[in-house]
């Protein structure tokens, strides 16, 4: 047997049979679905067509009986019923462990598949199988030269009949040519070679070299940039640029090579839903959505079975009983809902499913039980705080041991399944409605930014993945530093930071400060939804690393995760945060949550919405949300360099433009740094250079007073004073006009942002028609509606869900009733990020739900849901 051939073979079945799965069972439910019927029987067809010819006898008569069963029920014979399937997914179960055995020994396992065989030739025939089975044994006439035959004759009715040759196919082929037995190519046969010229396959281990060859040249290119950082005359500067900028290229090529869709992972679940149902006799449905978001593979391999474990939670757990649904007023069928989108360098995950919910009361009783927690200590908790236990290990709230799950060990697996790979996992739940588990998992782990750090003289790389601002607390701000218990706290905005000395925790040396340097530098990390700051000596610059695992001797500490090569050579390790924070007890205690805040009227009070405060340069303060910050950057003045179009800055091996607040051309402060609030668009960036950065405050926010004056959107009031709020998208595209142009085609996007806020209406519509799209803004849900019955044809709609009269709920319900527009893509955005709130836009009918203010959120859902029919129109032109 060609080992080469037989390992084609393997690949193309596997890659065919990912999918099969999910459509039979689809086709359960979509029985007179045809189409899908024949992609079923083509993939079991080209399995048993290529088993012929190299001699695969048993994987053979499986797949031929299979393939007769198919047949019946493609030409109607035999109707498509849940024995049918049943008996189906059997044999597909059992031409999967054929194929495992013959990839694990190059060889056929002569299995048994007698009674199978039988099941299924009765099945094709019409004839009872227990009527013919009184005798000791069934005879199945499959001999391996019908097979053959069957086999080649299909093959050839199969080439004239469609119009793509497989690439078993193509294997066969190969297989007759050697014998000297190829048929004349015709116009039609040198097509499809055209077609499989576009792709080929790659052994998995050839990418992971080529990974470690790109992280290699990755070290040698930070070093090369810090070379020329020393030097800036240097005649390498400038070759040095384009090799940054090219290794840049060259790694994202190689990253795009390891990315797969994240419904490879998901291929198995609708078959897993089925037999769930069987096993638990309860009526399940799974809903998936953004299967094609991609992720590196490795990662992909990680959260295969953290995630088929929480589908099982849902629906042993989770979903009720038929009679307890009926008796509650629910449908007897539970949804598991399952999404993914990207979101920044993330992925993140929900699985929600409208079940039952988890009771907090019965957590603390089981807590209170186990000795996890005393009962005094049990009455204080919040009902978010209880549910944490559930990812305490051996804990369940299961009344009973069940083959499915309820033994204790699950979900502590699971946490540490997705810490391991720097993700966090956070579960929400509500009594009576449904349970919701949110995963945030990074797109790779091979090379990451982090940010350098130094303490006790000794550096180390924090992933920026974990890392929420940087603060620096001066002498004159020391007050904000409290004892709370015997340890210190952070008083920032609305949370009691805990604060943990990065020295202290790894035992270094302290360092000598003067008084003119007691200004503490925190790095403030999130982990779930608890934050802490761990203080640091210094703070320096963000660099992409590679990341290199730990040795054997160090990974049973908790506080790395592991080791890179700075560009000057040196080796550092890379923090855990998680690990610094639960080893030094930060979390020990009710600090590191948001404090609680005076119950707010969501009808009058404004949008709680986080601003970046700065000063401008000539004495007012002004603000711009922070969701429309890319980054803060401090730059040497003297790096500032001018151009004919105005200042420049060399940032991440490209060109910066910079516009002054006051327009003019120089920089806006005396000293020799120059803060820089980075803007981006797409795949550009420009910097607003301003005098000095003030402050990040998260405020009841709304525009007092709106302006006329170019750039500015209004006035709020913050902290007592009047605060200008600029327009971002002004200065973008004063800056960098030429990003922005648009066509004059009338074959653009078109989008309906609907807000009764001027200042929200404003900014989104001004957002997005810089980004190209032909945008619709009205104050109200009655105006949108006419305009959607009078233009059809939409293609997203953006709605604030906190509107008065027709809110945004009432908006969505209606919109989906009215037959053109019943389908149209729908974003629901709101000041009020709850998961209760959430659950009702979606059920309302939107198909995301999103903060308000967070303008790169609104501009990755738009490419996730929607890439094909708007963003194809949008950037054609």
């Amino acid at each position: 047997m060609d080992e080469e051939l037989l390992q084609e073979f393997l690949a193309e079945s596997w890659e065919n049979l990912a999918r099969l799965d999910q459509e039979i069972v689809r086709l359960e439910h979509e029985t007179g679905n045809a189409e899908l019927l024949d992609s079923i029987f083509r993939t079991i067809h080209t399995i048993k067509g290529t088993c012929g010819f190299i001699g695969l006898v048993n994987l053979g008569t499986v797949t031929h009986s299979t393939e007769n069963v198919l047949g019946k029920m493609r030409e109607r014979e035999l109707p498509v019923t849940r024995e049918t399937i049943s008996l189906v997914l059997k044999a597909v179960d059992a031409i999967k462990a054929l194929l495992e055995g013959i990839e694990a020994t190059n060889s056929e396992p002569q299995t048994d598949h007698t009674r199978l065989l039988a099941q299924l030739d009765a099945m094709a025939t019409g004839t009872d199988l227990e009527s013919e089975s009184d005798g000791d044994e069934v005879t199945v006439e499959s001999p391996i030269d019908s097979v053959c035959a069957a086999s080649q004759a299909d093959l050839e009715e199969s080439s004239e009949a469609d119009g793509s040759l497989s690439s078993d196919q193509r294997i066969s082929d190969s297989v007759w040519d050697s014998q000297s037995a190829a048929a004349d190519p015709s116009s039609t046969e040198t097509g499809r070679r055209t077609a499989a010229d576009l792709s080929i396959r790659v052994n998995v281990d050839v990418l992971d070299g080529l990974m470690d060859l790109v992280g290699e040249l990755v070290l040698t290119r930070n070093q090369l940039l810090q070379l020329a950082r020393a030097d800036e005359e240097s005649q390498f500067g400038k070759p040095i640029t384009h090799l940054n900028r090219v290794t840049s290229d060259l790694q994202e090529g190689v990253m795009k090579t390891r990315m797969q869709p994240i419904g490879n992972a998901w291929s198995r679940l609708p078959r897993l839903i089925r037999d769930l149902e069987q096993t638990t006799g309860k009526s399940l449905r799974l809903q998936m959505s953004g299967s094609e978001t991609e992720l590196d593979r490795t990662v992909l391999d990680a959260i295969k079975d953290p995630l088929t474990h929480m589908i099982r939670n849902s629906a042993d757990h989770g979903i009720e009983t038929r009679e307890a649904r009926r008796a509650v007023g629910k449908q007897e069928c539970g949804t598991i809902r399952l999404e993914a989108h990207h979101e920044g360098g993330h992925v993140i995950i929900s699985i929600a499913d409208d079940g039952g919910g988890i009771d907090p009361e019965k957590i603390k009783r089981k807590a209170v039980d186990r000795g996890l927690i005393t009962f005094p200590d049990a009455e204080r908790l919040s009902e978010q705080d209880a549910l944490q236990f559930i990812f305490h290990a051996g804990f369940s709230t299961a009344e009973k041991i069940s083959s499915v799950s309820g033994r204790g060990v699950g979900m502590d697996v699971v946490r540490t399944a997705i810490e391991e790979i720097g993700g966090t996992i956070d579960l929400n739940s509500i009594v009576g409605v449904g349970t919701t588990i949110r995963v945030k998992i990074p797109l790779t782990l091979a090379i990451i930014s982090a940010l350098i750090v130094e303490s006790g003289g000794e550096c180390f790389a924090i992933p920026q993945l974990g890392i929420v601002e940087l603060v620096r607390v001066s002498a004159e701000d020391s007050s904000r530093i409290e004892q709370i218990n015997g340890k210190k706290v952070l008083r920032l905005r609305e949370h009691l930071l805990p604060l943990v000395h990065l020295g202290e925790v790894l035992d270094l040396e302290s360092r000598e400060t003067s008084d003119d340097q007691t200004c503490l530098n925190i790095v403030v990390a999130q982990i779930d939804d608890m934050r802490f700051g761990l203080t640091v000596d210094e703070v320096f610059d963000t660099e992409e690393i590679v990341v290199k695992p730990l040795g054997r001797l160090l990974r049973e500490l908790p506080f790395y995760q592991g080791t890179t090569i700075l560009g000057d050579g040196r080796v550092i390790m890379i923090l855990d945060v998680a690990g610094i924070a639960t080893s030094s007890g930060a979390f020990d205690g009710t600090v590191g949550k948001p404090l609680p805040t005076p119950d707010e009227n969501p009808d009058t009070a404004g949008v709680i919405t986080t601003l970046l405060l700065f000063d401008p340069g000539h004495g007012r303060t002004m603000a711009v949300p922070l969701g429309l910050v890319a980054r803060i950057e401090e730059f040497p003045v003297d790096r500032v360099e001018q151009t004919g179009e105005g200042p420049v800055i060399q940032y991440r091996g490209t060109l910066l433009p910079l516009l002054p607040m006051d327009n003019g051309s120089h920089p806006v402060v005396d000293s020799a740094t120059q803060p820089v609030i980075v803007f981006t668009e797409g795949d550009c960036s420009m910097g607003l250079m301003v005098r000095e950065i003030l402050d990040i405050r998260e405020v009841m926010f709304s525009i007092e007073r709106p302006s006329r004056i170019p750039g500015i959107l209004g006035t709020s009031i913050v902290d007592g004073k009047a605060t200008e709020i600029i327009d971002a998208q002004h200065y973008v595209t004063s800056a960098t006009p030429e990003w922005f142009n648009r066509s004059s085609s009338t074959d653009v996007a078109s989008i309906v942002v609907v807000d009764d806020s001027l200042f929200f209406r404003q900014l989104v519509k001004t957002s997005l028609e810089s980004a190209g799209f032909d945008v619709a803004a009205f104050g109200g849900a009655a105006e949108a509606l006419t305009h959607l019955e009078r233009n059809p044809r939409v293609d997203l709609v953006i709605a604030d869900i906190d509107m008065p009269q027709t809110d945004g709920l009432e908006f969505a319900r209606q919109v989906r009733e009215y037959k053109p527009n019943d389908s149209v893509p729908m974003i629901a955005l709101s000041g009020h990020e709850t998961e209760k709130v959430k659950r009702a836009a979606l059920d309302a009918g939107y198909d995301r739900f999103l903060k308000k203010f967070d303008s790169r959120e609104v501009a990755a859902a738009i490419r996730e849901l929607y890439t094909a029919p708007i963003l194809a129109k949008a950037e054609a032109h």
